[in-house]
Formats: structure tokens, sequence, C-alpha cells
């Protein structure tokens, strides 16, 4: 009944809207006194060292000027890739955990972090759930804008969970001009994906609607040995099976100026999702099944006060429904509810050489499980407060920063001091210092999960991250090169607990160093090169002789991917490698129980052969030389695919500031 009311108000809101932007091309609209809101293109990488226009308060750049960000331009790439991680995995240091082809889970390891280390926003509401991880497949890349990734500690700006970074990922912006566009996808695997989206002046201000949907069978081949201990043992042929999913969703954006240049934004995001559950290679299922619903709402109030001031504030509220059906009944966690809600205040203000930044962020959680009548709630609050000093005409910047925390029964402090340094003619360098933490889960500390025991003892986990980058940019170039290290300590992980149960502890401790290169090169308008490469070493330091010293499990030590994109907008193509080293499956070691190294090249094309309306197609293949390989519980993943994908996009009203920005 709550699909179908929801259905119903998305179906009645698209309707509204479009008849009021017909309304609005018949009868002139007054002239507003503000200026027109532009549409911004962010680079790969945000640097120093060249003069660039002021960022938005609630930017990465902003809210760390130091920081080791990316920024993704999703709308860049728009038609070519499936899903939000396929556009994260470009980057370095980042990592996706992945558990089937479309639809299936999808996490991030940042940074030798555990994926529950990873803060995942969307448009500044968090997204970890109950059990402390995101899963990316929930967020088709038609949503977004942009995609900012804070390699490192976290924990000063973004609060409690960042050990290894945070990734906000931006929403679609809704225009003031009369826009429609959509797009439709058709590939291997019986694989479908679509959507529409129509964006325009709507009661004073703009509004976006944007709807999707989805689907995949992921019933692809692959051959196996059954026989692993003898040599030169034929392979059989096996088609993967619960590999099936499907969802749908909406996303509602509306944007209203305020007078003296203040802004109102308000946002409802829903999605829908139903996927088969495989389990394990050791433990496949036949019938298990998982059934998500989340809602997201969100509004966000900012404007500047004189020249030097300015202040917002947020709130937010998410609700995820979630139920796992079939399976063995000794495991099933049932349905299961999660609620998090919470205000975000912060004023910033520009006195003599200081940016002075102030945050007070209160929520609340709560998650409750079917299984036994089980339930937890706690609240969260925090006092973060930042400084930005500017010496030397503001060619260094010292940028000390600290987060008091309060989440449930436990206090946090989270300090973190940054530093850039400008040398002129595009060159810089930055480095960065900090402390974060993240508080066990509602799961880890209170609910039972089958055979998962809960355990109300456990502390916090903690990080103590460096890094360090030297950057260089020009109108062209864009290059950064640095070293990162990390200690992680109390990490939780689960243990045997007598007779068949397994309880989370604090023993858990490792090391993390490596290099990090990222390189964009611009030459010409119809040319782009991008590039990134990571060396990450992990070390067990947990004093068990068995795991002491040997690497993590699921870290390769090597990643590069590079990416080349060359022609103009009728014909273009492009092709990206990633190049993967192998990685552990578990902590003792052993080379041979171990994930393969992978090499992956996909090539693509697309064409926008038609202008006004604007038809685009496009073709890809991913997996171009079929390379086979596993995620992380010994499924396999899919081999080569092709796609196939048609846009439209409709602007009848084109005015002087259709054209795209530059970057800030």
């Amino acid at each position: 009944m709550l699909r179908s009311l929801l259905a119903r108000t998305v179906v009645g809101l698209v309707l509204s809207f479009q008849g009021q932007a017909r309304a609005g091309q018949e009868t002139p609209a007054p002239e507003s006194s503000e200026p027109p809101l532009p549409e911004f293109v962010l680079p790969t990488v945000e640097v120093i060292g060249k003069e660039v226009p002021e960022a938005p308060v609630d930017s990465a750049r902003r809210r760390d000027p130091t920081g080791a960000i990316t920024v993704i331009n999703a709308r860049e790439r728009a038609g070519e890739a499936r899903d939000t991680a396929e556009l994260l995995g470009g980057s370095a240091s980042l990592v996706v955990q992945d558990s089937g082809g479309y639809g299936q889970s999808k996490s991030l390891v940042v940074r030798g972090a555990s994926s529950n280390g990873v803060l995942v926003f969307l448009d500044g509401i968090p997204l970890n759930g109950a059990g402390g991880v995101a899963d990316l497949s929930l967020i088709p890349v038609a949503l977004l804008e942009r995609m900012e990734i804070l390699r490192g500690a976290a924990g000063a700006r973004y609060g409690a969970g960042g050990l290894g970074g945070a990734v906000n990922l931006v929403t679609r912006a809704p225009s003031s001009r009369l826009l429609s566009s959509g797009e439709v996808t058709y590939g291997s695997f019986d694989t479908v994906m679509a959507h529409v989206a129509a964006s325009g002046a709507l009661l004073e201000g703009q509004a976006l609607v944007l709807l999707h949907g989805g689907r995949s069978q992921g019933d692809f081949s692959y051959r196996v040995d059954e026989l692993p201990a003898l040599d030169d043992n034929p392979l059989t042929q096996e088609v993967r099976t619960r590999n099936d999913a499907r969802g749908g969703g909406a996303l509602l954006k509306y944007r209203h100026g305020l007078d003296g240049g203040g802004r109102v934004d308000v946002l409802a995001e829903l999605s829908l999702e139903d996927r088969a559950l495989a389990g394990t290679v050791q433990n496949p299922t036949v019938s298990r099944r998982q059934d998500q619903t989340r809602l997201s709402l969100g509004a966000r109030w900012a404007r500047p006060f004189g020249d030097t001031g300015e202040g917002s504030a947020r709130g937010f509220f998410r609700r995820d429904w979630l139920d796992v059906a079939g399976g063995s009944t000794g495991v099933d966690s049932g349905a299961q509810r999660y609620t998090v809600g919470g205000v975000e205040v912060e004023g910033r203000a520009v006195l003599g050489r200081n940016a002075l930044a102030v945050t007070l962020a209160g929520s609340s959680e709560s998650v409750t499980q079917a299984v036994g009548g089980q339930a937890a709630s706690w609240w969260r609050a925090s006092v973060m407060a930042m400084d930005e000093l500017s010496l030397f005409s503001e060619r260094l910047k010292l940028v000390p920063s600290v987060r008091v925390e309060r989440v449930g029964h436990y206090s946090l402090l989270s300090p973190k001091l940054g530093a850039s340094v400008d040398l002129g003619h595009g060159f810089g360098v930055r480095a960065n210092a900090g402390q974060s933490h993240r508080a066990p889960s509602f799961l880890e500390l209170y609910i039972r999960q089958g055979l998962l025991l809960p355990n109300p003892e456990l502390k916090p986990e903690r990080a103590l991250s460096v890094d360090a980058a030297a950057l260089w940019r020009d109108d062209i170039w864009n290059v950064t090169a640095g070293g990162f290290a990390a200690v992680y300590e109390n990490l939780i992980a689960y243990e045997l607990y007598p007779p068949n149960l397994a309880k989370p502890y604090n023993f858990a401790a490792a090391r993390v160093w490596g290099a990090e290169v990222e390189l964009e090169a611009r030459p010409r308008a119809w040319l782009t090169v991008t590039s990134s490469y990571a060396w990450t070493r992990t070390q067990n330091r947990y004093g068990d002789p068995r795991y002491f010293g040997k690497e993590l499990p699921y870290r390769p030590r090597h990643k590069w991917v590079g990416r080349l994109r060359v022609g103009p907008d009728w014909l273009n193509g492009r092709t990206e490698v990633l190049v993967q080293s192998s990685q552990l499956i578990n902590r003792v070691g052993e080379a041979r129980l171990s994930l393969p190294s992978r090499t992956w090249v996909s090539v693509g094309a697309s064409s926008t052969f038609l202008h006004r309306p604007d038809l685009t197609v496009s073709f890809d293949v991913k997996n171009l030389l079929d390379a086979r390989t596993a995620d992380y519980t010994g499924m396999p993943l899919p081999g080569r695919a092709a796609y196939v994908t048609l846009s439209v996009a409709l602007d009848p009203s084109p005015s002087e500031d259709s054209h795209v920005a530059s970057p800030p």
C-alpha cells in the first residue's frame, strides 16, 4: 500500500509540474531580479595553485580546503556507466567490493579502510545503514551531477564513521528553463535500464522530476573446475543463478531563490529494489531474496551575510525498509526498519586572515528487527570548529579543525590539521594529519542476526591518518602525486563463540601505507585523458601469530586506471583500462586463497546525430577481453557484456545561459 500511495503521489506531481511548465511557456513569466543559477561541471581533481571561483559552502573543497579530494563529473559520462560504483571504481585508492551484476550489493574500500569505515552521503543525507555499510547499487547514475570523494581522515568534517574517507553523491540540479530528457539502455544478461526527467520553472523557483527503473537477469555463463586438486581437469560450463535484480525510484528537487542572495533547496528521493541473494560458494542459497525500500527527505537553507559571512541550515530524514526472506530460517534476519533524522547548522565568517566555520549537528537513529522484537536507538550530537588561516598573500594556508561528538554513550574527539602552499606557476603542496572514529553499529551492539551475536561492550574503532601530495595544474594538465599512511585500532571482527555462534570483539589492528597518482589532461576540446594509480600496503597488527604481519584480505596492492576520450559530440570514442593486482580472501595470507589479478578493458562510442531534440546513441562493451574473476564471497562476476543506449534531450526554450559554466 505504501508503494501504491507513493507511486500515485509521484505521478500526480509529474502531471502537475508538466501543466505548470506548459503554462509557463504560454504566458511569459515576469523577469526575476535575481541572476540565473549556472550549472557547474567540475574537473576530475580539485587542486590548489590556480585562481578559481568561490565554491558553495557545502562543497567538498570548502568543507576540507587541504583534503585529498577527487570530483567526478557524472553527467559527462552519462550513458556509459551501469551504476555509481562503476564510476567510483576509477579513482585512486578506491576499491569496489562487488557481489554480482546489475542491482547486486556494491560497497567501497578507501585507503584500506573497511566498507563500514567509509561515509557515503546523498546531498548530505547519510546513507550508511544500520550495519554501517552504504550499498552503492541503490544509487543509479541517472540521479547524479557529480561525486565528491575525500580520502583520508574524515571525522573532523563529516563525523563518526569516516576512517578511510567520505563520498558525497550530489544529485542533478533543477533548471529555470523547461528541459526534458530520457534514456533507455538494453544489453547483456537481459539488462534494461531507463529514466525520464523534466525540469523547469515552478512557483517562482525551479523544479526537477526524475523517474528511473531497471532490471537484469544476470544469468551469464562461466567455467569452473569442479576438481581443482587434479591436474588437467576439464572445465565445466555453468550458468550464474540467483543474480537477478530489479528496481526503480524517483527524485524530486525544488530550488527557490530568496532576497539577499539566499536559497532554499528541497529534495525527496525514493528507491525500491528487489534482488536474489546467492549466498557464498560454500553455502549457496536457493530461494533467498532481499526487498529494500528507501525514502530520503532533505531541505537546506543558505544565504550570505554581508561580504564576509554566510550561513546554512539543513534538515534530513531517511527511512529504510529491509526484508530478507527464504533460505535457512536459522540465519534469517527478517524485516528490519532503520530510521535516521537530524539537523545541521553551519556559519562561516571571514575575519582578516581567518575564515572561521562552526557547525552544530544533532540526529536520532533507531533500528527495529522483527526477529525477537529487537530494537535499539540513540542520539548523536556534535560541534565542529574550523579555521582557515591565510598567510603570505594567501600562498600559505593552515586549516586546523576539530569535532567533539557524542554518539550514544560514546564520546569521540576528531581533530585534524591541514596545510597547503601555493608555490606559483601552478605548483603547490598539501598535507594533512587527523584522527577519526567509527562507533559500533546497532547490529554489532544490540541485534542478534541468526548465528551472529551482538556485543554491547564494544569500543569505537579509531584511525590515525597522515597524507601529503605535490600538485601541478595549468590550462591543460592537472596532476597530483603523494603518499599516505594510517593506523587502525580497536577494529571490530567476529570470532567463534561456542558452541556454533560468532560474536564481535575489539581485537584487530592494522596499518596501511601507500602512494597515489592522479592525472587529467585536456589538450583539445575533443580530447580527454585521465589516469590514476594507487600502491597500497596493508599489515595486520593483531598479536595472533597466524595473522600478525600478514596483508589484509580484499586489499589489492596495485591498481591502475587509464581512460581516453576522443572526438566531438557528433562522433566520439572512448576506452578505459583497469588493472588490479591479486588480493587475498582470508587473514592467513595463503596465496592459493586469493582472487587473481584482473585486467578489464572497456570500449565505447557515442554519436549525437540530431539536434533539437538532441538524439544520442551509445554503444559500450564492458570487459572486452572477457577476464573472469569472482567477488569477495567466491561467486563468479560477469564476463564480456555489451550495451546500447539511446538518449533524448529536449530544450524548447534555449537562452544565453544554456552553456555550461566554468568549474568552481
